[in-house]
């Protein structure tokens, strides 16, 4: 088995990741938009018997001259079926050939949930996986229509009806950033982390033509902006990153519309799965339902791995 750490083919990766329908955190854009703002990303392609079998995207965290952490977050991408013996060969040689000085240490957080084929000793994880929604959106939608579970297709049809005027943004920062402004405020009410803004603007500017990467919609009744949407692109893929709604758009349902138009052009950009993000019945039980309300697959992860 040969793990490749200075792969420089952007285009070989962005396929193997495409025909995955890989998550955000193991796109190519996303690490480099990450290097861009300082952090140093790590990237492998391993081989078995001349084929490639996964590639994986890793985030380095310095602590001092000589000790480093490299985090692969929801990675490594499978790109052939492998059983876990495979799998966990391959962690080996991930960790073996780590191309860092000093004590280093290998962080991975699969994007599977935990059974027997993980390939990874259950005495190694060191946190417990979150829950997202994924959305299968290559249904035609009148497939994806009638999967909606029945209160969430009642406010969809009232926001239908509601006379909102729903409409795609640029990707010039300067059409968007109200939307990251609402949100960094939702951010300090709520209490939360999240990336800062640059690297939104960063991540739409990190290919030639922005819309590959960036889809954001805003919700207006008349004069009045009632609500925001954003989702990240990453090949075959998409992110439901960035909401925000006031309270006439939660009185008209605006958030219902804005994901539905919004999956009609993801669809148009080739968009076959939506990760509509971390789930949490406890802490935000609404926001909870209305995803997993979609129709989609709740999917845990199996956590974090130290290695």
């Amino acid at each position: 088995m040969k793990v490749e750490w200075r792969s420089t083919d952007m285009d070989a990766w962005d396929q193997a990741h495409a025909a995955a329908a890989g998550p955000l955190q193991q796109d190519w854009a996303y690490g480099s938009t990450m290097v861009s703002l300082g952090a140093r990303v790590l990237r492998a392609r391993v081989e078995a018997d001349g084929v490639v079998v996964a590639q994986a995207q890793f985030i380095v965290r310095q602590h001092s001259k000589f000790l480093s952490f490299a985090l692969c977050t929801r990675g490594p991408l499978w790109l052939q079926p492998l059983a876990a013996h495979d799998k966990a060969q391959v962690y080996r040689r991930l960790r073996q050939s780590l191309p860092l000085r000093g004590l280093r240490f290998m962080v991975v957080t699969p994007d599977e949930t935990l059974s027997e084929d993980l390939g990874l000793p259950r005495f190694r994880r060191v946190m417990t996986g979150y829950s997202t929604v994924l959305l299968d959106i290559s249904q035609p939608l009148d497939v994806l229509r009638a999967n909606l579970d029945s209160r969430w297709r009642q406010p969809l049809s009232h926001a239908e009806s509601a006379g909102l005027n729903v409409q795609r943004m640029g990707t010039n920062p300067g059409q968007y950033r109200w939307l990251l402004d609402a949100e960094m405020q939702q951010r300090a009410e709520r209490n939360i982390d999240g990336m800062p803004l640059v690297w939104f603007e960063r991540y739409a500017e990190s290919r030639k033509q922005p819309s590959r990467n960036l889809l954001s919609l805003r919700a207006d009744m008349a004069r009045d902006r009632l609500a925001g949407m954003m989702f990240l692109i990453h090949g075959q893929a998409a992110t439901y990153q960035v909401g925000w709604t006031s309270q006439a758009g939660r009185d008209t349902n605006a958030h219902h519309l804005m994901l539905w138009r919004g999956i009609e052009a993801l669809q148009e950009r080739g968009v076959r799965l939506l990760d509509l993000g971390g789930v949490n019945t406890q802490r935000s039980a609404g926001v909870a339902r209305f995803k997993m309300a979609t129709g989609g697959t709740v999917k845990q992860l199996a956590g974090s791995y130290f290695l």
